[in-house]
């Protein structure tokens, strides 16, 4: 089974900033190829042990945050250690773990806040992201639309087919309207125009 080292050098090194948000059938495959068995284990409550220091804790969050999505991507299952990784960035906050950090990577201690429904959650990952990651503004910028998204539904709609949710005449009116895409360049626009 792999370790935190592995799944810092595959992330932050072969996949690098470029690769961590695009996606796709081939990103995907292999994080589900090289890391699903680990992805059980943490799932199962079986890698508590990682998050203990900023590394640990970092390589933790990127599993458990990160690559739930990719190698889930459509189903349930993305999410289902949400929850952990939310406990475990927590405590990384309270601990000063996510200070020792380097940038970019930092962002992933504040990820499960912005991928929470919780509307606490969004508000402080707003704060995080706008504070604590002084080279990425763009990354405050998407955790304001998240914070948005989630001010007005009371979830992500964009989530509701693979949880098993009915969505809503709204919800299906934001989603044929671009959904997230569309307020990231609404902000975008509206940043613009106010700098």
């Amino acid at each position: 089974m792999s370790d935190p080292i592995e799944v810092l050098d595959y992330w932050l090194g072969e996949v690098g900033p470029e690769g961590w948000y695009a996606g796709g059938e081939t990103l995907d495959g292999e994080v589900r190829e090289r890391f699903a068995d680990l992805w059980q284990a943490a799932n199962e409550g079986g890698l508590e042990h990682w998050a203990e220091g900023t590394v640990g804790t970092l390589a933790y969050l990127i599993l458990c945050d990160q690559m739930a999505r990719n190698m889930h991507r459509g189903k349930a299952e993305a999410f289902a250690t949400d929850p952990r990784a939310r406990a475990a960035a927590r405590r990384a906050l309270a601990e000063g773990w996510d200070m020792a950090a380097p940038e970019p990577e930092r962002q992933f201690f504040y990820m499960p806040f912005e991928h929470s429904e919780d509307m606490a959650d969004q508000d402080l990952s707003v704060s995080l992201l706008s504070e604590r990651l002084s080279s990425e503004p763009e990354m405050a910028l998407h955790a304001r639309a998240h914070r948005e998204i989630i001010a007005r539904f009371g979830r992500f709609p964009f989530r509701n087919a693979a949880l098993g949710r009915e969505t809503t005449p709204e919800e299906a009116a934001f989603l044929a309207e671009g959904a997230y895409g569309a307020v990231v360049e609404r902000l975008r626009k509206s940043h613009a125009a106010g700098a």
